[in-house]
């Protein structure tokens, strides 16, 4: 059966109705460390902690647990499937090979432990992770990781940054390359699933493209730099509109949304009101977190016996991990629980 399209989404499908909804996740939000373990391990992760149960504990070990299952999830979806549908599917899973790469630069620049980053980043019991972590642990810069990476597909697009760039100019680059690659596979692809597909990048990259237009009005970036940040292929703000936006800043962004009859301007305004009063981009990034999940629920059922609803799935189990993580982490940090609710809820 593996292979066969409608077994495979009709397995995706009974996988997300296992995640943890968001009911689920409000009673996480209240328990302690110890408490989550053994939550966590109910939903469907008592198999990693178990494997990391002998080197770990607490936080750690919950973190190196989602990794773990995550990453084997991963590997399990695209190997259940072939041909067209496993191609589309690997244009979105592709994405989380450009975030190892990001996970490996910023372990490298923040001078983080190979010990830290192998326990719970890139667990070394994973035996995908072991190249990432050879980088870790040979490179003392960004520009050595960046040459250790360069048979990567995104390796010229890293080695092409100047050699006393930022963090965030490699992180750019990656992203850049990722989407510009996604954009060409989807192109060349056929049928409707892709188009549509194609769709959920474009306002991928409008969100990515609009969160930085913000940030750059905060931080006062200019104009020439605001204009290199700015990924194309979006929808709401395509390339021949990048000019005028650097030279109207924030404001000029609002116009062009405004126009646009498909986006909750109101919505996003709101949004906005609440960034400027608490001078964070969060409850703006929260926005459009919802609205891409939102395009992405309507997206699965569009085409009901195709690689969409396995996407679908994908993105929300991403999702569980990640609410997961923000909740241990917090709960570690000693974050409130309104103020957890408020970024996982």
């Amino acid at each position: 059966m593996l292979g066969n399209t409608a077994y495979v989404v009709s397995r995706a499908k009974s996988r997300r109705q296992k995640l943890a909804d968001r009911a689920r996740l409000r009673q996480l939000i209240n328990q302690s460390v110890d408490q989550l373990s053994v939550a966590v391990g109910d939903i469907g992760y008592r198999t990693e902690l178990d494997l990391y149960a002998g080197k770990l504990t607490g936080g750690d070990l919950i973190e190196a647990a989602l990794t773990h299952n995550l990453e084997a999830e991963l590997s399990n979806v695209l190997d259940m499937t072939s041909g067209k549908i496993r191609s589309l599917i690997e244009i979105y899973t592709g994405r989380f090979e450009y975030q190892n790469a990001k996970a490996v630069l910023r372990a490298i620049h923040n001078e983080v432990a190979i010990e830290e980053v192998a326990n719970s980043i890139l667990p070394e019991l994973n035996d995908i992770n072991t190249p990432w972590l050879k980088v870790v642990e040979s490179c003392d810069d960004l520009r050595s990781a960046a040459v250790l990476m360069k048979r990567k597909s995104f390796g010229p697009s890293l080695l092409k940054v100047p050699e006393d760039g930022s963090l965030a100019d490699y992180e750019d680059a990656l992203d850049r390359h990722y989407y510009a690659e996604a954009r060409e596979a989807l192109r060349t692809a056929k049928g409707a699933p892709a188009r549509i597909l194609a769709k959920q990048f474009a306002a991928e990259i409008d969100h990515r493209n609009i969160a930085n237009i913000l940030e750059a009005s905060a931080v006062g970036i200019g104009r020439e730099q605001l204009v290199s940040l700015l990924i194309p292929g979006g929808s709401l703000i395509p390339r021949r509109a990048f000019a005028a936006i650097a030279n109207g800043g924030e404001e000029a962004m609002i116009d062009l949304l405004r126009s646009s009859k498909s986006f909750d301007i109101a919505g996003f305004e709101h949004a906005l009101s609440d960034t400027k009063a608490t001078r964070s981009l969060d409850p703006v990034i929260t926005w459009l977190k919802t609205r891409e999940a939102g395009m992405m629920r309507r997206m699965s059922y569009l085409h009901p016996v195709s690689a969409l609803p396995i996407i679908h799935y994908v993105a929300m189990k991403v999702q569980e991990v990640t609410d997961l993580r923000l909740i241990v982490r917090g709960r570690m940090a000693g974050l409130s629980a309104e103020v957890l609710e408020a970024h996982v809820l």
